[in-house]
């Protein structure tokens, strides 16, 4: 479901070695590993709404200093997930559903911009790593290599779109949508799996317009499967307000 960021380090594992090389964004700085972390606890329904997040005690289990967690705590109030108290603390801030709709919703206009704009400029060797890149990912039974691809094959299109400004907006909204929280069931993978061969057909055809449609709609339905886990976990039933008291 989720992907990760535009740039970052060329990982490959060894299920991976025989199809393809997948570019995943890993955290350059202790800020880094702190907010990736904080994210996914949040969006994995483990730091639920309103629950105040215990800065010492992560960074007892992450290794780290306090510094690099309240740095991430600032970062992620900024982002709207963290309330910071005055003399209180922090407290994971209150999120609903359509706040969620609304990160899917930036992201895949984006991404479908980005989608229309690159099928004019990709290239045989980009469609053929885009296939064996669907291929792979019709494969793999393990949940982080889908995302590793998943994130792999739009990073590609991006990057075709030959656009700096939509690339730097696609990195922003893409870290704010954390990797390693999802669960992927058979059934949402086999529809993951016909949304990228549509999006690939379609760009592959020059349709550029109707590419730009697809991904916008792939987020859309991402954006309500998370949505559907996130109630499944429980994760809307605390007070909205209950982070002040």
């Amino acid at each position: 479901m989720f992907f990760e960021h535009q740039g970052g380090y060329s990982v490959v594992t060894s299920e991976q070695s025989h199809h393809t090389t997948s570019s995943v964004s890993l955290p350059t700085s202790l800020k880094e590993v702190a907010t990736h972390e904080l994210r996914r606890r949040i969006f994995a329904g483990h730091l639920r709404p309103g629950v105040k997040i215990d800065q010492d005690a992560l960074a007892a289990e992450l290794g780290i200093s306090k510094l690099p967690i309240r740095e991430a705590v600032s970062a992620l109030e900024g982002e709207g997930f963290i309330n910071i108290a005055p003399r209180r603390g922090a407290y994971v801030a209150s999120l609903s559903p359509d706040d969620i709709r609304d990160q899917y919703w930036m992201l895949g206009e984006i991404s479908g911009l980005a989608a229309e704009r690159a099928a004019q400029n990709l290239s045989e060797t980009d469609f053929s790593t885009l296939q064996q890149l669907a291929t792979a990912m019709e494969s793999c039974e393990s949940d982080d290599e889908q995302e590793q691809l998943h994130f792999e094959f739009h990073r590609v299109i991006n990057i075709a779109a030959k656009s700096s400004r939509l690339t730097s907006v696609l990195r922003v909204l893409g870290s704010s949508i954390p990797r390693g929280f999802a669960e992927f069931d058979a059934a949402s993978a086999e529809l993951t799996h016909r949304e990228h061969r549509k999006i690939l057909k379609l760009l592959k055809t020059g349709k550029g317009s109707q590419a730009r449609v697809a991904v916008e709609d792939h987020f859309a339905r991402q954006a309500e499967q998370t949505v559907a886990m996130l109630t499944e976990r429980g994760f809307w039933g605390l007070d909205p307000g209950s982070w002040t008291r």
